[in-house]
């Protein structure tokens, strides 16, 4: 079992939980195209994953062609994955909720770490895996992480020059 706490995760156990998940769900979710949400449900929805929403001020609308709903208990089906696109306060009722839904794993966005939270799912025997995220690791695991511009210097900070 990988450690809850750690902040290096074993490529084989990423790999592992990307290529056993065929159903997540994205807490926090946002119809908004230019968030970071969005982005990765594209990206989960365009290789194949399941991807439903979860956004309790959005509830009843569509993300991507996909239903909105409340919460985890509202659900239709189990989710493999608990993405978790909330604060690190946020992620530890989130992953209480994870882990009463039946989720294998609970996964924090990058710059969500909530050790207490992470410590009670791998108690529970589901994976953790904190500050990170999935689109991005996938595409690194894939080795096609400078197609989507991360990595490569098509996205910089920098001033173009003239």
């Amino acid at each position: 079992m990988q450690a809850a706490f750690s902040d290096r995760y074993d490529d084989l156990y990423l790999r592992r939980i990307l290529r056993d998940t065929r159903t997540i769900a994205m807490v926090g979710a946002s119809a908004n195209w230019n968030r970071p949400s969005y982005f990765a449900m594209k990206y989960l929805l365009d290789r194949g994953y399941k991807v439903i929403p979860v956004n309790p001020a959005a509830k009843g609308q569509e993300i991507l062609g996909q239903k909105v709903y409340g919460s985890l208990d509202e659900l239709p089906v189990k989710a493999d994955m608990v993405d978790i696109f909330r604060n690190s306060e946020a992620a530890g009722p989130i992953t209480d909720e994870a882990i009463r839904h039946g989720a294998k794993v609970v996964w924090m966005q990058l710059g969500v770490v909530n050790m207490e939270a992470a410590e009670r799912a791998e108690k529970a025997g589901l994976k953790v895996v904190m500050n990170r995220c999935p689109k991005i690791e996938h595409s690194r695991l894939a080795g096609t992480i400078e197609w989507h511009g991360i990595a490569s210097g098509v996205i910089s900070s920098r001033k173009r020059a003239l």
